[in-house]
């Protein structure tokens, strides 16, 4: 049993030094020459010895150096402004070939690898400034979509230099011009008669502007309430004003209808004897009346989308709708006549219609989600 867990071992060993040995073996002859080193050298932290494994990590890692720096070549002869970018890449390929190589002692000693960190950062800063350069004209032309095109530019910028003030302070700039602000008005219609209107009205308007400032659907695009642009000192781009030009609650609408049922049922049983019974049958009528009840509110709202001068730019309708609806049953004649399923329906408790407040909140959520849909989809053009 011992001998059998001893063979056991050697044999989980043994496959894993030749997985591991194939692995960077077939990716060095597919020419996968980075990756082969990256898992040649994880392979030698656990067995530094491993000769095959030494050997591969030697010629890939050659092979690896000559492939980059020759791209680098290329690039440094090219005219395009975009060549300290592309070279950053190399040599970030090639510094992560180092790294990985450092962390085992024993390769480190045996490849003497190259530390491209200088060439890294130098390469970085010269393309950060290139797309800094290119943000800078772009936030010259004043306007809107250069002021996003420059703020692109900056992002790319302060990837390859964090927490480069200069550049950071550039993308916030840039951020805050390629903004558009809008802000979305109280709907103006209190006309209405219904008690709860004006509450769930106001509702209606503070989820609105909370959703939308938790998620316009365009980094460029901000939503402010009227009182939040005038805490803010904010001079708005756009201004959406609502207002509903329908709201009605429903009336309750009987529909009837009948329908004659009979059945055969016992009137009378003569009994014999104990095991002599005679049944007599007879006909039993009755008369059901059916009523539906039903209760249909609807409602739309209307929008319109100025720009700063008042100058309508868009407009749309939303509508909603709410429908309720019960059934119950009544007869006369004969209950005996009615089926179990008439008879469920004669028992059933009858639904109340649903309250006003109750009405307008579904109304008001139908009508919710259309519009912040809508309202997301014409400002997604941003």
């Amino acid at each position: 049993m011992f001998m059998k867990k001893i063979y056991f071992l050697l044999f989980v060993v043994i496959s894993f030094w030749i997985v591991g040995c194939k692995s960077a073996s077939k990716l060095y002859d597919k020419g996968n020459y980075d990756e082969a080193v990256q898992v040649a050298a994880k392979k030698l932290q656990k067995d530094p010895n491993d000769s095959k494994l030494r050997s591969v990590i030697q010629d890939a890692y050659r092979y690896a150096v000559t492939d980059h720096e020759n791209k680098i070549q290329g690039y440094m002869a090219s005219d395009n402004e975009l060549k300290w970018e592309w070279m950053y890449y190399e040599y970030s390929a090639l510094q992560s070939m180092y790294n990985s190589i450092f962390r085992t002692p024993s390769v480190f000693e045996l490849i003497h690898p190259a530390d491209y960190s200088s060439e890294l950062n130098e390469n970085a800063s010269k393309a950060a400034d290139v797309h800094y350069n290119h943000g800078m004209s772009w936030m010259n032309n004043n306007d809107k979509q250069s002021f996003k095109t420059a703020y692109r530019e900056f992002q790319v910028a302060i990837g390859f230099s964090p927490g480069n003030a200069t550049i950071q302070n550039a993308l916030n700039q840039a951020y805050d011009n390629a903004l558009t602000l809008v802000v979305v008005t109280p709907t103006n219609d209190y006309g209405f008669s219904y008690s709860s209107y004006n509450y769930q009205l106001q509702n209606f308007e503070n989820d609105i502007i909370r959703t939308l400032q938790s998620n316009s659907g365009n980094e460029f695009v901000k939503f402010y309430s009227p009182i939040d642009a005038q805490r803010l000192n904010i001079i708005p781009d756009e201004i959406v004003e609502t207002h509903f030009t329908q709201l009605n609650i429903g009336r309750i609408k009987d529909n009837y209808s009948t329908r004659d049922v009979s059945k055969e049922v016992v009137i009378k049983e003569i009994v014999y004897k104990p095991d002599s019974v005679v049944k007599q049958y007879a006909k039993v009528n009755a008369r059901i009346t059916a009523t539906k009840r039903t209760m249909y509110s609807e409602g739309n709202l209307s929008l319109v989308v100025h720009d700063n001068n008042g100058r309508p730019i868009w407009n749309d309708n939303i509508g909603g709708s709410e429908s309720w609806s019960t059934e119950f049953i009544s007869y006369t004649g004969d209950e005996r006549a009615l089926s179990d399923d008439d008879k469920k329906l004669l028992n059933k408790t009858r639904d109340n219609p649903p309250r006003e407040e109750e009405t307008i909140s579904c109304l008001k959520e139908s009508i919710y989600k259309d519009f912040i849909s809508r309202l997301r989809n014409y400002y997604s053009r941003y």
